[in-house]
């Protein structure tokens, strides 16, 4: 028997090779469980709501596990004891007991990721690693204009990489995708864009952060920003924003 648990956790990406655990490790999740193993004495595995790329962040990502009935800690001390035994750039900012069929991945409705551009001429050196710096000049009032144009469903495969496991003859809604919201918010020399949709796939809003902000420097019209959204079957945005800049700011459920 065991008791399912719902974490939540924040992290720095720069150290890590991702979230999904790999051959070799160095990864956000192999850290984790390594820390829930000391504490078990055996092997825990955990799912999540999703992966983030080497260098990505995350301000609340979601995993769940099943914790065996001999253990007697309660979410509580599974917070305050995991997070003694994880490195600080990982924290466990929440724990709560869930049903037994309840998954991470699964349940969620949706999610929210955000990404910081620095517009300043020099950028902080506490933004190193937190921002994408972009110091030549573009309009912001561009940029928004932009986003606006992938709210919506659309077929986004233009705005997605390849992981090298999408199936040879995908069903037609396979790259479907709704975005919900797309602002920007301002925050002096910082701009922090957020995308809300029911999901993304690899890369997708590093791609589609990378096209708009083409856009606002005007070195691509939105017609054809909009044109890569009504054609799909074209070649993809060869625009992608640097990992560092990206935050899953939150998982809906």
């Amino acid at each position: 028997m065991s008791t399912r648990l719902l974490f939540t956790c924040a992290y720095d990406g720069t150290p890590y090779r991702g979230w999904q655990s790999q051959a070799g490790g160095g990864t956000v999740q192999d850290t984790i469980e390594a820390a829930a193993a000391d504490l078990l004495r055996e092997p825990l595995r955990i799912a999540a709501a999703g992966r983030t790329d080497a260098g990505v962040h995350a301000e609340a990502q979601c995993f769940h596990a099943d914790i065996p009935d001999t253990c007697r800690m309660t979410p509580q001390n599974w917070q305050a004891a995991l997070n003694a035994h994880l490195p600080a750039s990982i924290r466990i900012i929440g724990v709560r007991p869930v049903e037994p069929d309840f998954h991470a991945r699964f349940r969620a409705k949706g999610k929210v990721y955000e990404y910081l551009i620095c517009c300043a001429p020099v950028q902080s050196p506490f933004l190193h690693n937190r921002s994408w710096h972009v110091p030549q000049p573009f309009s912001v009032e561009a940029l928004e204009a932009a986003l606006q144009l992938y709210i919506g469903e659309h077929d986004f495969r233009r705005f997605a990489a390849n992981r090298g496991n999408e199936p040879a003859d995908p069903p037609p809604d396979f790259y479907l995708r709704t975005v919900y919201s797309a602002e920007v918010l301002r925050e002096g020399d910082l701009l922090r864009l957020r995308f809300c949709g029911n999901g993304f796939m690899y890369r997708m809003v590093r791609m589609l952060t990378g096209t708009a902000q083409r856009v606002a420097s005007g070195r691509m019209s939105p017609g054809e920003l909009q044109g890569m959204l009504t054609c799909p079957t074209g070649p993809k945005t060869r625009f992608c924003a640097p990992a560092c800049g990206l935050y899953l700011h939150q998982v809906l459920y």
